[in-house]
């Protein structure tokens, strides 16, 4: 089966590209999702878009990964929870989301929530390591401190 990708999928593609997958795979996992679209003469035409918008939330080369890579690696993020119980325990969680943002505040570079791995689901106050996927070949780990506010 053809498919366009219209989201970053692991192993197999970013968005704009076309793949070619199992029947099974499409049908059942990517479609449903909305991380492709058939591939159709139309469609098609549209992968330039595609591609326009993702270049300019993109990293552009190895080498800017690695600066962007120093960057974060002398940076403190600290995200500023809603509210906390008494034993430290979050009402809610913290999201790739809430990390992106206090990276902004802390002075660092833009980054693509999605490129953001937090570790299943941060719910308590303290330090907690976040991975960033910044190209195929740079991947950094942050450490983002939990406050409640």
């Amino acid at each position: 089966m053809k498919l366009i990708l219209t989201g970053d999928v692991p192993n197999l593609g970013a968005p704009g590209d076309i793949v070619e997958v199992k029947d099974g795979y499409g049908r059942n996992y990517l479609l449903p999702r909305g991380l492709a679209v058939v591939a159709t003469r139309g469609a098609e035409k549209q992968v330039d878009a595609i591609r326009r918008a993702r270049k300019s939330r993109e990293i552009r080369d190895l080498g800017h990964a690695r600066e962007v890579a120093a960057q974060l690696g002398g940076l403190s993020v600290t995200v500023k929870a809603k509210a906390a119980g008494e034993s430290g325990r979050l009402f809610g969680s913290v999201t790739s989301a809430d990390v992106v943002d206090a990276v902004r505040a802390a002075g660092g570079p833009a980054l693509d929530r999605r490129a953001v791995d937090v570790p299943a689901q941060i719910k308590t106050v303290g330090k907690h390591p976040v991975t960033v996927r910044l190209h195929p070949e740079v991947t950094t780990e942050l450490d983002v401190a939990v406050v409640a506010g």
